[in-house]
């Protein structure tokens, strides 16, 4: 493996090729291609063979979540594991046959100059129609030679509150007036918003919102916003449809709550990506997703999950050092 306490910050965007019509991309030793079908990963000692639908969906969702908490694979061989402010960019790091083989492989950038590189492909390889945020019956197909793009999907902003959605000065609550309208799967749901009656001077400080009113007109999947913020402590809602694009790596534990319909977790250990369980959560269940663990989901039916997250950046450092444990409670 190569080390990665080296930063690379070699970047080079190859114009397109007449044969499919997009460009290709390097990135320190890691260069990406793409053809009709699939996505071409190489690095000095190996090759990878990526679906472009699932790349490109996940590629969305590391652009989009800033790198996220810990690591996200974008499958079982490749991905990016977030430093907060560097970021390793593996292939076959948390894959046992990959390192048994001695073909896995590692390299440290600066977090904005591998964004700038993401942003770039991910706008470039995504075709005019194809919207790499939404559930498959939502959007066109990306295969195909080069027609077009879909800027406006893919530079959408991550909804991020600073305390609570809703607050004067804070994110709007979602309406049909600011052009989020209630999602087929969720025709059935709600609207109403709760009456609050504020005692004088405390208007900006008290406040209410129908959460489920909320999530039913998110037009993206897989894809939390942030609607509260107390201190370090982050409620991450999102509504969830068809396969999380990613195995995330948890660098921290994370609570989910499932608001509605059903969600199945794949659970793997996030070293050796081992199965470790599989979880099934119904309307109501809470679950915890311990941080020596990646997990991916599989929504059958479009559904709604609260995902409570500590955003303490001492976390990490405290659970390897051992001072934090990887499970929030030991039965």
């Amino acid at each position: 493996m190569s080390d990665a306490t080296a930063i690379s910050r070699e970047f080079e965007v190859r114009p397109a090729d007449n044969l499919n019509g997009y460009k290709s991309f390097t990135a320190g030793s890691f260069s990406f291609t793409r053809d009709e079908y699939f996505a071409h990963i190489s690095w000095p000692k190996g090759r990878h063979v990526m679906a472009i639908d699932a790349f490109l969906r996940a590629l969305m969702r590391d652009v989009a979540w800033g790198f996220f908490y810990g690591t996200v694979n974008f499958d079982g061989v490749f991905g990016t594991t977030n430093l907060y402010g560097q970021v390793d960019m593996f292939a076959g790091r948390y894959n046992d046959a990959y390192r048994q083989a001695g073909t896995d492989w590692q390299e440290r950038f600066e977090s904005e100059e591998l964004m700038d590189i993401f942003k770039q492909m991910v706008s470039d390889w995504t075709v005019e129609g194809y919207d790499p945020f939404a559930a498959p019956m939502e959007t066109a197909v990306p295969w195909g030679k080069k027609v077009g793009a879909n800027d406006q999907a893919v530079t959408r902003q991550r909804v991020t509150a600073q305390r609570m959605v809703g607050l004067p000065g804070d994110t709007p609550v979602r309406t049909d007036e600011i052009g989020y309208p209630v999602n087929r799967m969720f025709a059935d749901v709600a609207q109403d918003q709760p009456t609050v009656e504020v005692e004088p001077g405390f208007e900006d400080e008290v406040g209410a919102f129908n959460l489920f009113g909320y999530l039913s007109r998110s037009d993206v999947t897989w894809n939390p916003s942030v609607c509260s913020v107390v201190r370090e402590s982050l409620y991450c809602p999102t509504s969830e449809e068809f396969i999380l694009p990613v195995e995330h790596g948890n660098d921290r534990v994370e609570w989910f709550m499932q608001l509605s319909d059903e969600i199945v977790w794949d659970v793997k250990d996030k070293e050796t990506g081992n199965p470790r369980a599989k979880v099934t959560m119904r309307a109501g269940d809470v679950a915890a997703m311990p941080a020596d663990i990646r997990h991916q989901g599989y929504s059958p039916k479009r559904s709604m999950l609260l995902v409570w997250e500590n955003a303490s950046p001492r976390i990490p450092e405290m659970i390897e050092s051992g001072e934090a444990p990887v499970n929030p409670v030991d039965f």
